[in-house]
């Protein structure tokens, strides 16, 4: 086993794919388990799934309740399921720990789950050594029919790619908060203020954009990008579904603020942390109205490009040239926390 150091962030794709399958489960009621580009479990519970997503909150310190919150219900909802039930183990750093941080995180989480119609069930809260910082671990329960619910792995060449709202809600939001006053600085305080309030308008949550997309039929998959960026989330979706996919950068909607933010630190926006666009394939046939009913939820809602066959691997347009879709083996906003 290689001793070398790992970057923060997601393990390597080849790394985790491998102690993914080490596993065996022999449960048949496991409907779904651990796999790239799965985003929750699912496990039948008599005429309903439980589908269980767990997700910790590191990068992050500010609003770290309602942050963990919304990105565990994400996931759930991107197996076409109701977000029920949360859970959450708050661990606060031994410096800094008092009851007013207790209190805060506590109080972000129920706003958040009222917010969803969640109900907060339980959890663990503990001043825990070695933190420089308070983490979040969520633990989301949520079910849903076998109708409803989108497997993974179920999307097949020929499938449209559309994409909701744009890049990268969730990196611009954490960086100009976790680095305000550079971004203040460099860019004014109206620009640093208007890319903090990325977190709840246009808002990391895609449980909306998931709802409507679902009930419009024609959904074969959902994925919610989060680390690595769309470009990351692009691949995992196109490895569990045995595909390969071409996507044109020109019609990949990306935030003024994104473009300014990613160009202030050197970033590249597809693989820029993307909580808050959820990548859907669709059956060609209707995705014109999966994408109009997202609208229609008051959503935006591009075409992005289509899945291929294998063998044409991950692709990108980008004018008259066609290229490999680039590849980040750690989040872009990892690189600025690492200096």
């Amino acid at each position: 086993m290689s001793s070398h150091r790992l970057a923060p962030g997601k393990l390597p794709s080849d790394l985790l794919s491998a102690l993914l399958g080490r596993g065996v489960i022999r449960d048949p009621r496991v409907l779904v388990g651990p796999g790239i580009g799965r985003d929750a479990a699912v496990i039948e519970f008599g005429d309903r799934l439980l589908v269980a997503k767990t997700d910790p909150i590191t990068f992050a310190a500010d609003e770290i309740g309602w942050y963990a919150v919304q990105v565990n219900a994400n996931d759930v909802a991107a197996m076409g399921a109701r977000p029920r039930w949360f859970l959450a183990a708050a661990l606060l750093p031994e410096r800094g720990a008092t009851a007013a941080l207790a209190e805060r995180i506590h109080a972000e989480i129920l706003e958040a789950c009222e917010a969803l119609g969640v109900a907060l069930v339980g959890g663990h809260t503990e001043v825990t050594i070695g933190l420089d910082r308070p983490i979040v671990v969520g633990q989301m329960l949520g079910e849903a029919t076998r109708e409803e619910l989108i497997r993974p792995g179920m999307a097949r060449p020929g499938d449209a790619l559309l994409l909701t709202k744009g890049l990268a809600i969730e990196g611009v939001a954490l960086l100009a908060r976790e680095c305000s006053e550079r971004v203040t600085r460099e860019a004014g305080p109206e620009f640093a203020a208007r890319c903090r309030a990325f977190l709840r308008a246009p808002g990391i949550s895609v449980v909306r954009d998931a709802r409507c997309a679902c009930a419009a039929g024609g959904v074969r998959a959902l994925h919610d990008p989060t680390e690595g960026g769309l470009a990351t989330a692009l691949r995992e979706l196109a490895e569990a579904s045995g595909c390969g996919l071409c996507v044109r950068g020109e019609a990949i909607p990306v935030y003024p603020e994104t473009r300014r933010l990613c160009a202030l630190f050197g970033l590249d926006p597809l693989g820029f942390l993307a909580s808050g666009a959820l990548l859907i394939a669709a059956d060609p046939a209707r995705a014109d109205a999966v994408a109009a009913a997202v609208r229609a939820g008051g959503v935006d809602c591009a075409r992005i490009g289509e899945l291929t066959p294998p063998e044409r691997g991950c692709r990108l347009i980008r004018g008259a040239e066609e290229m490999e879709l680039p590849r980040f083996e750690r989040d872009e906003i990892a690189r600025v926390f690492s200096g």
